[in-house]
């Protein structure tokens, strides 16, 4: 894993709604690492794409958490400071909820932080493919809980296709087998894919 910059903030997870009376809000997580999720961090509110700290945003303190079960499994409650009633959370719904880039855990290896592959370019061989624009984690039935044994998809905008604001972008399985190289300082992740993967796109990938 490359150095991340500390003076990032990252995304930890999305508010969604208030979830009980003392201000917990129900969140989607964007991480499935539960030490970020630690009471010894400060965190900001976060808005915007990506997001960044809202400006004068005072830092929080997570008191409480929990991961719910039901309707609700694969999400977490939050209970932030000074977030003490329904109407403290009803203001915060939609926000996100951020942490420094030096408290990020350290990973194991051949494993990235989702922050860090978004924007990279992807190769296949010397073809330049597109952009990471995000990742998909293929879930179960109920559309939240991630399958553990599934690779993630990597969202990668075109590079044929930049010109063109409706373009959508292909998913391209994250499998170790098909990585060459991962330069996360240099922005370059190099794949080796499968004959036909990509057939479906309407133009081939520019060449280096």
């Amino acid at each position: 894993m490359q150095e991340i910059s500390k003076s990032r903030w990252v995304p930890i997870a999305l508010l969604l709604r208030p979830q009980g009376r003392r201000g917990e809000l129900l969140a989607e997580p964007l991480s499935d690492l539960p030490e970020l999720f630690s009471t010894a961090h400060d965190l900001v509110l976060g808005s915007g794409t990506p997001p960044a700290p809202l400006p004068g945003a005072p830092s929080l303190l997570l008191q409480e958490h929990w991961f719910p079960t039901g309707k609700n499994t694969g999400r977490i409650v939050l209970k932030l400071s000074n977030c003490d009633s329904i109407s403290d959370a009803e203001a915060l719904a939609g926000k996100h909820i951020l942490i420094a880039s030096e408290h990020l855990p350290s990973l194991a290896p051949d494993t990235f932080f989702v922050g860090d592959l978004v924007g990279c370019t992807v190769l296949n061989g010397e073809a330049i493919i597109g952009v990471i624009d995000g990742l998909d984690f293929p879930t179960g039935p109920d559309g939240r809980t991630r399958l553990e044994d599934v690779a993630p998809l990597l969202s990668v905008l075109l590079l044929s296709a930049a010109d063109n604001p409706d373009a959508e972008p292909v998913l391209i399985p994250f499998v170790r087998a098909w990585l060459d190289t991962v330069d996360i300082s240099g922005r370059r992740i190099v794949m080796h894919l499968p004959d036909g993967l990509l057939a479906s796109s309407s133009e081939d990938p520019t060449q280096t």
